[in-house]
Order: structure tokens, then C-alpha cells, then sequence
């Protein structure tokens, strides 16, 4: 066995072989920091060679089928792609604070509740400030088992003797293996962890949990290889201002990648949002310049939600453009379009973009609704509160289709939106008892006449 210094990158987990100064990965500066590796040579294996695993065709693989634990909180299934599957490893990230801990405990409540057993294991908080919480949030359960413990082994003992159905991990960056000389939360520690519960999880057939903390970014610590190992990695956001969280799915190897989930943190804990297009709607101003709604895809439902621009003059040489809850070049791009093609000069005035309820939108079809609300609030004439607007715009003007536009116009007429503004490049079918007008437009002058 010998010794060898590697330098990782504290933010994305870039490996060098030297130290340099800004990390060719992510760019950041004064990120590398010194690890040492333990490497051994590897022995031979003495196994005959009966003994070694065949290839086989995959029309001789017996299927196994996926075994799932529902949790009954029907936002969370949904992103997990129907519920829990046993002996997969899932990374929950996310802000400080923003209810990663919070989540967990509300998932072990429900998941004791249809007869599972749970270990939570913490190497961040004791066992009586776990329980205090979990008591607040009502997880008082005998069924949940806790440990306050970082090292690894002692944990790894545990789940071996408890059997667990369900194992918390708070959080991967405070676990670590004895063998490592390094500091938990490095690069090395994280990266053998990792791998170690997931062996441990498929020998087991027991489904684990980790909590990982994430850079300013907005990524998962670590390397970036923590993503790979693992079978499914969500994302805790949200703005902690507003009481909203949504949980994405950026990798699911046993569902898909596209939905979300929507929560609202209340004193009790985590309630889930059974419709979230009327909470997000909730409290929009009447006859308001600049508002306007929008219906954006997260998954595999329709949300609408409201979007607002304020437009005034600027006081300054070069105007401030400001964009929340939105893709701030794509702004700007549809501002340039509104100019060139809808006539409108911008030149001289500051823009603010949001959306309201501190979600974001990455939905082409909310691009008609930036260029409507713009021009809404510059002509500081109000776009009708029964009005919801559909489209993705191109740099010619048009309107392109978007996708799912049917279940987009369901929502709206649910929700007693009695018009639609559309892309006239892709008709809406036949639906049955629609009360909205469907209005078609085909480039953004026809919109901002129709408005």
C-alpha cells in the first residue's frame, strides 16, 4: 500500500494531479484542496473460472419486478415515480434550511403509518433534538428508529441489525469511513460513503435516503460522481420567503425526470398542494397593468400561474433589467423582439420581470406571456383577468406550438378562464363542455391586438 496526493475541487469535484488556481470544471477560483489516497495493489482473483459470471442474453434475464413502498404523500410518490422502490439509493439536495430534514421526517410519519420500519440517522443533531422535532411535526412513532452517529460502521451495524425498511442519512457530508485519514466531507469521504451504502442498500434490499448539502451553485457537494452512483437525485427548492417548495426529479432511474412536487410549509410542517395552479393564483391584483397568466408544464400537469412586468422610465444612462423566476437572457431576448417586430421602444426604460409565489418557470410557452405583460404595463393598459396566454415566440415574431396544449386549456377552463390566447400553429381538438374561447394567433403583433 502507498500514498498519493490528488487535488479535488471543494464545488464540483474536479480531480487534478497538481494544485491550480481556477478549476477548469465549474471556473471557480482558490476551490482545490489537497487529499491524500490510499492505493492498494489488487490481488488477483482465485476463483475458477466456472465460478466467474457469464454474459447471457437478455431474453434469459428473469424480471424481478419493482417492489415499492408508498408513502401515501402523493406529492412525493409522484416525483419518486410511484413510490419508494426498495434497495435504491435516492439523494434529496438543497438549500440550508430550506426543509430537506423536514421532508424526511414528514416521509418516515407516513411510512410507519402503513406498518414500515425506519431508521434516521443523524450525524449532524442528537437524538433529543431529532426527537424534538419529530415530535413537532408529529413522527412519534416506536417504529422510527434513531441514531446520532457519523461513523459509518456503526451505522452500517445498525441497519444490518434493525433491518430497516427505510434508512435516513442526515447528511452524507457529516458520515465518514475510519479507514480514510480525511476530514468528512471531503471529496474522498463522500465519494467511499457513497459507494459503501450503495452496496449496503442492494445487499439489503433496503431503500436509504441521503441529504446532501449543496454549493452556491446550487449543485450537490461533492463530486460530481455522487450523482452517478446514486439511483435518483431530488432537489429541494423553493424561496423561503414565500412558503412554497417544489421537488424536481433530476435523475430517476425508476420513473421520470419531469415532475414535480409542491409543498407549502406551515408551522406543523409540510402540507402538500393538491392544486397548485389556485394557490399560485391566489391574491392577484384586479385590472392590473403588467399581469397576465400563464400556463407552464411541470411534469406532467398544467400549472398557471401569474406573471408580472413593471415597465417606467429609466433615470440612468444604461436601463436596469431584472428578471425573478425567469431565464434573464431570455428576457432580454424577448424584449429585442418586442422592439424590432412589436414596434415598441424600450431603449429608454427599465423592465422588471417576476413570478409571482417564488417558483420558476423554464417553459417555452411563458415566452407570448413576457411579451404581453411587457407591453401591458407600457401601455399601462390591463390584459382581462379572465385571460390566460400560451405560446413560445421566435425571433421573427411567430408564435410557435407548444406541447400539451389540451391539458393546458383544461386547466384554464377548470379553473373558469373564459378565454385563451394560442399558438395558431397547432390546433386544439375537440373538448368535450369547454366554456373558454380558444383565440389563435400567429405572430406577436395579431397577440397585442387581441389583448
Amino acid at each position: 500500500m502507498k500514498e498519493k496526493k490528488v487535488y479535488f475541487c471543494k464545488e464540483c469535484g474536479y480531480e487534478s494531479a497538481k494544485w491550480m488556481g481556477q478549476c477548469p470544471g465549474c471556473r471557480q477560483w482558490n476551490t482545490f484542496a489537497e487529499e491524500k489516497i490510499t492505493v492498494s495493489k489488487k490481488k488477483s482473483s482465485s476463483a475458477l473460472p466456472g465460478e466467474k459470471p457469464e454474459a447471457v442474453s437478455i431474453t434469459e434475464v428473469k424480471s424481478a419486478g419493482e417492489s415499492r413502498l408508498f408513502t401515501n404523500i402523493g406529492e412525493l410518490d409522484r416525483v419518486l415515480g410511484g413510490g419508494i422502490v426498495r434497495g435504491s439509493l435516492v439523494l434529496v439536495g438543497g438549500d440550508p434550511g430550506i426543509g430537506k430534514s423536514t421532508l424526511l421526517l414528514e416521509m418516515c410519519k407516513a411510512l410507519v403509518a402503513e406498518d414500515a420500519k425506519v431508521l434516521y440517522v443523524s450525524g449532524e443533531e442528537s437524538l433529543s433534538q431529532i426527537k424534538m422535532r419529530g415530535v413537532r411535526l408529529g413522527a412519534y412513532d416506536e417504529k422510527i428508529l434513531l441514531l446520532s452517529d457519523g461513523d459509518l460502521e456503526n451505522a452500517g451495524q445498525a441497519i444490518e441489525k434493525t433491518n430497516p425498511d427505510v434508512v435516513v442519512i442526515d447528511s452524507i457530508q457529516t458520515m465518514f469511513v475510519n479507514e480514510l485519514d480525511n476530514v468528512p466531507g471531503s471529496v474522498t469521504q463522500v465519494r467511499e460513503v457513497t459507494a459503501r451504502l450503495m452496496q449496503l442498500a442492494k445487499r439489503l434490499d433496503t431503500a436509504i435516503f441521503i441529504v446532501g448539502h449543496v454549493t452556491k451553485e446550487g449543485t450537490v457537494a461533492g463530486p460530481r460522481t455522487l450523482e452517478h452512483m446514486v439511483d435518483c437525485v431530488l432537489y429541494f427548492e423553493g424561496d423561503e420567503s414565500s412558503g412554497f417548495r417544489m421537488l424536481r426529479a433530476v435523475k430517476n432511474r425508476f420513473g421520470s425526470t419531469n415532475e414535480i412536487g409542491v409543498f407549502s410549509m406551515t408551522e406543523t410542517g409540510l402540507k402538500e398542494v393538491a392544486d397548485p395552479s389556485q394557490t399560485f393564483l391566489s391574491g392577484r391584483p384586479v385590472e392590473a397593468p403588467g399581469s397576465v397568466v400563464i400556463s407552464s408544464m411541470e411534469g406532467s400537469r398544467a400549472v398557471l400561474v401569474e406573471l408580472q412586468a413593471l415597465v417606467s422610465d429609466s433615470g440612468f444612462s444604461m436601463p436596469r433589467r431584472t428578471a425573478v423566476g425567469l431565464d434573464y437572457n431570455r428576457v432580454n431576448l424577448l424584449m429585442a423582439v418586442l422592439e424590432k417586430r412589436g414596434g415598441v421602444s424600450l431603449s429608454g426604460c427599465d423592465c422588471y420581470v417576476n413570478i409571482a409565489g417564488g417558483i420558476r418557470v423554464n417553459d417555452p410557452a411563458a415566452d407570448l406571456g413576457i411579451v404581453c405583460a411587457i407591453y401591458s404595463s407600457f401601455r399601462n393598459r390591463p390584459v382581462g383577468d379572465d385571460t390566460v396566454i400560451i405560446g413560445e415566440v421566435g425571433l421573427a415574431g411567430e408564435i410557435r406550438g407548444v406541447q400539451n396544449l389540451e391539458m393546458r386549456v383544461k386547466e384554464a377552463d377548470k379553473l373558469g378562464y373564459k378565454r385563451v390566447i394560442l399558438p395558431k400553429a397547432v390546433k386544439v381538438g375537440s373538448i368535450p363542455g369547454l366554456n373558454a374561447e380558444l383565440v389563435y394567433v400567429s405572430n406577436i403583433r395579431e397577440a397585442l391586438d387581441r389583448i
